[in-house]
């Protein structure tokens, strides 16, 4: 498989979790929590400008990047336990997360049970629980997409066999065109049908109209403690978005305790391919700003 560099990695759980770090060992932790069906490559244009303040991680999640790929269901519970395990290998006693996608929804469940860990949240194309389709996506042609994926063999064969995620959903949210190169890496990790699993098993967890169960109560209780929570937020918002428009972050954020809204400009889903300047930047001055707050 080509990548862009060899990580180093995490035993955990019987496998291993594969991350990059950059900062100084001095500062507070930065933990950075990718989404489908990409790794910590998406943050590779903005862990440089965070680590002048932090000790950036960010972390492959389990079956993604360069992690390893037990025989799991890799649902979202099963992300969250071996998130938990590499927190606990690597020692991180508190971190600022920094999340998009299905990192958000780990970054969400992980505040809820741990609110002490969290020194801030800065977050960009969230999951939430949705009522209805009507709730998922700006685009109709996008939620009748993944309505497909989540049809039993359908969704199999344009994701496993396919390859969908990587081929159609990541090039198709990126405003700019991603280089061979960049594809090149994002495709590495799928290169057979049989390692597609973990790209398949996401979109059926989305928690749509309170299915799946289990997730959809997990998120819901996950929202409940953000919106009590009072720890500092940033919000990264792309116009028109794909899970987050411009309109609903600021009804959304409406609800929040210390919560800023950052607006990017034009971009979909994949925002830290469009903006990792932007996003990089503002992460770095509100943990510097935060941490002098926070100073005796």
């Amino acid at each position: 498989m080509t990548f862009d560099i060899d990580l180093p990695h995490r035993a955990v759980l019987g496998s291993h979790i594969a991350y990059r770090e950059a900062g100084s060992g001095n500062g507070p932790v930065a933990l950075f929590l990718h989404g489908n069906p990409t790794s910590s490559y998406i943050w590779r244009n903005i862990l440089p400008h965070v680590a002048p303040v932090a000790r950036c991680i960010a972390p492959d999640l389990i079956g993604f990047g360069q992690s390893g790929k037990p025989d799991i269901d890799y649902r979202f519970a099963d992300h969250a336990r071996y998130l938990d395990a590499f927190i606990e290998a690597e020692g991180i006693g508190s971190a600022y997360l920094v999340a998009q996608d299905w990192g958000t929804a780990l970054a969400f469940h992980l505040a809820a049970r741990r609110p002490d860990f969290v020194r801030g949240l800065a977050f960009m194309e969230f999951i939430r629980p949705m009522a209805s389709w009507d709730d998922f996506h700006q685009v109709e042609a996008a939620r009748e997409t993944f309505r497909k994926f989540r049809t039993p063999g359908e969704g199999e064969r344009m994701i496993i066999e396919g390859n969908a995620f990587v081929e159609r959903v990541l090039p198709g949210s990126v405003i700019r065109k991603l280089t061979d190169e960049e594809m090149m890496v994002y495709r590495a990790p799928f290169a057979r049908p049989e390692s597609r699993k973990p790209t398949w098993r996401f979109p059926n967890e989305l928690p749509i109209a309170g299915e799946p169960a289990d997730v959809n109560e997990m998120l819901s209780e996950a929202h409940l403690a953000l919106a009590r929570s009072r720890y500092p937020k940033l919000l990264f918002v792309g116009n028109p978005g794909a899970l987050v428009s411009p309109a609903f972050a600021e009804s959304f954020t409406a609800t929040l305790h210390n919560c800023q809204v950052i607006q990017l400009g034009a971009g979909a889903h994949y925002l830290q391919e469009d903006h990792p300047g932007s996003i990089g930047r503002a992460v770095a001055e509100w943990i510097a700003g935060n941490e002098a707050r926070c100073s005796p």
